[in-house]
């Protein structure tokens, strides 16, 4: 006599059914000593909504004929979170996170607002998922659901691209040290600047400039280079390129 699924939440609600023969008198359907909601039953088989529970517990079906042999049912409790690893990211999504806690050995689902993404288990209190695109930028929830049910408690925001519009002044000498202001959108979450490639000391003033600091150039030498702004959404660069020239030398 099967049973399908053999696990729920211990909340209960979960529709299962058994099936055997000689079904189609059932009566009554118990998880331990608790009774089950009959919603089908056949010959065949018996479809019952589980009710509330913990542990392990026989589930047996009584029909006119008697009481059949027990199977065992697995209550899961709902997940519980502890930590999300990464609290913000690319609108676009595709960055990896990872949420940790207990009970998540059986996510099936990792919802950020309306969006799912499914999880990849590596242990009871450990799972990743790759967060999916979202469809405008802003904070959403975020849940995970397993054969428990869902724990909420997270939140996820999500940030636009950036961009840089300008900076000022447009040159500096190749030992570096020249204070440049650097505008564009969205540059709130900036996490590095670099001229060149070259990373650059800097200070978010706001969501349209940061202060940034010119490094020294790799070879001491004069030239362009890319002013390039990474922040949690992606990253940016400007149209023109900062000058590194050589001062005058008489």
């Amino acid at each position: 006599m099967p049973i399908s699924p053999s696990q729920g939440s211990s909340a209960g609600g979960q529709t299962v059914n058994v099936t055997g023969v000689n079904l189609g008198s059932a009566t009554a359907v118990h998880f331990g000593s608790k009774l089950a909601t009959i919603t089908a039953n056949s010959a065949s088989s018996v479809t019952v909504t589980s009710p509330s529970g913990s542990g392990v517990v026989p589930v047996t079906v009584t029909t006119a004929g008697g009481t059949s042999n027990p199977l065992n049912f697995y209550y899961i409790g709902a997940p519980f979170k502890s930590a999300l690893s990464t609290v913000a990211g690319p609108l676009a999504g595709g960055n990896t996170v990872t949420i940790t806690g207990t009970g998540l050995s059986t996510a099936s689902a990792v919802h950020f607002g309306a969006n799912t993404a499914t999880p990849t288990i590596v242990s009871d209190s450990q799972i990743t998922a790759v967060v999916p695109a979202g469809a405008a930028a802003g904070t959403v929830g975020v849940s995970v659901t397993t054969a428990g049910g869902s724990n909420n408690g997270f939140s996820y925001t999500y940030v636009d691209t950036p961009t840089v519009t300008g900076f000022t002044p447009s040159s500096g000498p190749p030992s570096g040290g020249t204070a440049v202001t650097i505008t564009g959108t969205n540059l709130s979450t900036t996490q590095s600047v670099t001229f060149g490639g070259v990373a650059a000391s800097f200070t978010v003033i706001g969501d349209t400039s940061l202060a940034a600091v010119s490094p020294p150039t790799g070879d001491g030498a004069p030239g362009p280079a890319e002013i390039a702004v990474t922040t949690l959404g992606g990253t940016a660069a400007a149209a023109t390129q900062f000058q590194y020239v050589s001062g005058p030398n008489i």
